[in-house]
């Protein structure tokens, strides 16, 4: 007789033991939802054999990270730090001040900061929730550009005077009470035609929609339809700890078709076995897919392309900062 550990079997199948902002169980995601789960793994596929963008000569090191929630970290050298958010945890006036001292410290040439939802201070909307103690003052920035729906044009003279736009925006959907920074209702429209069209490079907390932002999706939908319009050579975020890792969005069909196959509704095993059209658009993913490995890789067509990366240190909600800090050059 074979005794199966109930920890066992919520690694398999469990989903009520874990947040919406954890990985869940593979089991699970091919049961509840079996066609989200070979879009996923066939597009990551596809992705695997297209090549990456070239970088600008001479390259920038741009050092990207977020959520280090009143930790600090060994941060490797680069020409551009940004971080994209989740400074502290509660968001006080002090802790945001001891992480800016501590980024502060750091040798980049540029620095760009925005906040998360746990940076309270920040947020007018938000601040009231502090004690008086934990908002009372003046943060001292020491150079380092905070970006709050706005831009910096930074100039980098030891690379042939080349220059980046940055633009940075914190605005998350709703996922905590009133002490959460920037939020809005899911679902509501805050992003379209709010980034500047010649933005390089995008810093957001929130991911855009089906992008490093788990099974679950809890990125934004408009987010993402404003990235298809601008088109930055890179967008970094956070906020989705289990999500950190690089992407790169090619901004052709088989984007589009990736796309579509998340939107579809997530229907129950035996349903999604007999939709056929959902079988179909899968299919149709392969194709295309193809298609563009043989245009990129055997064609060689050129086509823009924006580098996605969740830049998350924390890991998943451990408290401890062990993911990979990410490193892009453009």
């Amino acid at each position: 007789m074979v005794i199966v550990s109930g920890a066992f079997l919520a690694m398999l199948f469990g989903h009520s033991q874990t947040g919406p902002f954890e990985p869940q169980p593979i089991l699970y995601q091919i049961i509840a939802s079996p066609h989200h789960f070979l879009a996923d793994i066939t597009f990551k596929l596809i992705l695997s054999f297209r090549s990456t963008p070239t970088p600008a000569l001479p390259p920038i090191t741009v050092v990207c990270v977020s959520d280090t929630h009143t930790h600090t970290y060994p941060i490797p050298p680069g020409d551009l730090l940004l971080h994209a958010g989740d400074m502290t945890n509660a968001g006080t006036l002090g802790d945001l001040q001891t992480q800016i001292d501590w980024l502060a410290s750091l040798p980049h040439e540029h620095k760009v900061v925005i906040a998360g939802n746990h940076d309270t201070y920040l947020d007018s909307r938000s601040r009231p929730t502090l004690s008086e103690k934990d908002r009372t003052g003046q943060l001292e920035w020491h150079g380092i550009r905070y970006l709050q729906h706005s831009s910096a044009r930074l100039r980098f003279k030891a690379h042939d005077n080349r220059v980046l736009n940055v633009y940075g925006a914190p605005q998350i959907p709703a996922c905590g009470g009133d002490e959460f920074a920037f939020q809005y209702s899911r679902g509501l429209d805050a992003w379209s035609d709010t980034v500047p069209s010649d933005t390089d490079i995008l810093v957001t907390h929130t991911p855009p929609k089906y992008h490093l932002d788990l099974q679950s999706a809890l990125g934004c939908e408009w987010l993402l339809k404003e990235v298809w319009r601008v088109k930055p050579r890179l967008h970094v975020f956070g906020h989705v700890h289990a999500g950190a890792g690089q992407e790169v969005a090619h901004w052709d069909a088989t984007q589009e078709m990736y796309e579509c196959q998340r939107v579809r509704p997530r229907r129950g095993f035996v349903q999604a076995l007999l939709d056929m059209s959902a079988w179909l658009g899968l299919l149709q993913l392969w194709l295309v897919g193809i298609r563009g490995i043989l245009w990129d890789r055997i064609w060689g067509g050129e086509d823009r392309r924006t580098v996605w990366i969740n830049s998350a240190l924390m890991y998943r909600d451990t408290g401890k900062l062990s993911n990979r800090v990410q490193v892009v050059l453009i």
